[in-house]
């Protein structure tokens, strides 16, 4: 009789399993179940943490909070944040509002914020904020990453030396053959002029500034948490491969967000994309 009840109550908790609509999965690179602590525990011994997000999806922005969380208790403080969507030649506005110097409304009306910083990215800031944390702008300006665009890397040739202090240092290194850089120009039809071949020029100048104020800015024992683009971090390239040009030894953990259909397995295409993959329902709601 007991066994009985047993087997009928694993039966129930299944069926109720099935019939919940869970908001995100994780898998690891290869494409086994793993779970938030696992990931944290990950994430704690790292030296840097690459966190690919998808820029207007609710579920990324809650984990990078939660992560956030998890790992300032972890590290006993030494946890230094960065992003992407702060650029090099904001960081002293930025530095200026986390040390209490400045206004939260002077901080967000002289900063070059992203349209969706209120929601996504200010829960962030301000904790840092609250933690004495320290927060990086650690992206090129964009003028500068446009010009890449435009006109090449010669283009950042032409800059004055107060300019280049806000972009990895000269030359940049690039392998065009890296499949996220061929894959830009496959999206983009294949490389049929100048503009086209710069395209993932400019991309790799974003990396390449990123990866080397995350460097700048890491100090031993500390644990380095970075927001980007998923794009900028998937398939281990973009600021990984650019981190492991000066620091091949460094211990890098990244994070891939994906959405499908269904959460039950990982689908082919997304296995390999990192050492964690966050999978999120395709039907989730968008922040903007």
């Amino acid at each position: 009789m007991k066994r009985n009840i047993l087997l009928l109550l694993a039966f129930i908790f299944t069926v109720a399993m099935r019939g919940d609509k869970p908001a995100y999965k994780l898998f690891t690179q290869k494409g086994k179940s793993t779970d938030y602590g696992q990931l944290v525990k990950a994430a704690s011994k790292a030296d840097v943490v690459l966190f690919g997000e998808l820029h207007n999806n609710p579920i990324s922005h809650w984990l990078q909070y939660e992560l956030t969380s998890s790992l300032y208790a972890a590290k006993n403080n030494k946890l230094v944040l960065g992003a992407e969507m702060f650029e090099a030649d904001n960081a002293m506005v930025l530095d200026e509002y986390l040390a209490g110097k400045i206004t939260e409304r002077n901080f967000e009306a002289e900063a070059r914020l992203w349209p969706n910083y209120k929601t996504d990215y200010k829960p962030l800031i301000t904790f840092a904020r609250d933690s004495g944390l320290r927060f990086i702008a650690t992206n090129i300006p964009r003028r500068y990453a446009s010009l890449v665009h435009r006109q090449g890397f010669e283009g950042l040739e032409t800059l004055s030396d107060e300019a280049r202090q806000f972009i990895a240092p000269l030359p940049i290194a690039y392998d065009p053959e890296l499949p996220g850089y061929k894959q830009m120009l496959e999206m983009m039809g294949g490389a049929s002029g100048h503009v086209n071949e710069n395209l993932p020029r400019a991309q790799a100048v974003k990396d390449a500034t990123m990866a080397y104020f995350i460097l700048k800015n890491l100090k031993p024992g500390e644990t380095f948490l970075h927001f980007q683009g998923t794009y900028h971090s998937d398939n281990f390239e973009g600021i990984s491969w650019y981190l492991r040009q000066s620091a091949p030894d460094l211990k890098i953990i990244t994070i891939s967000s994906c959405e499908q259909t269904s959460l039950d397995t990982l689908a082919t295409e997304n296995k390999n994309k990192a050492d964690f993959i966050l999978v999120i329902p395709e039907s989730m709601t968008k922040t903007h």
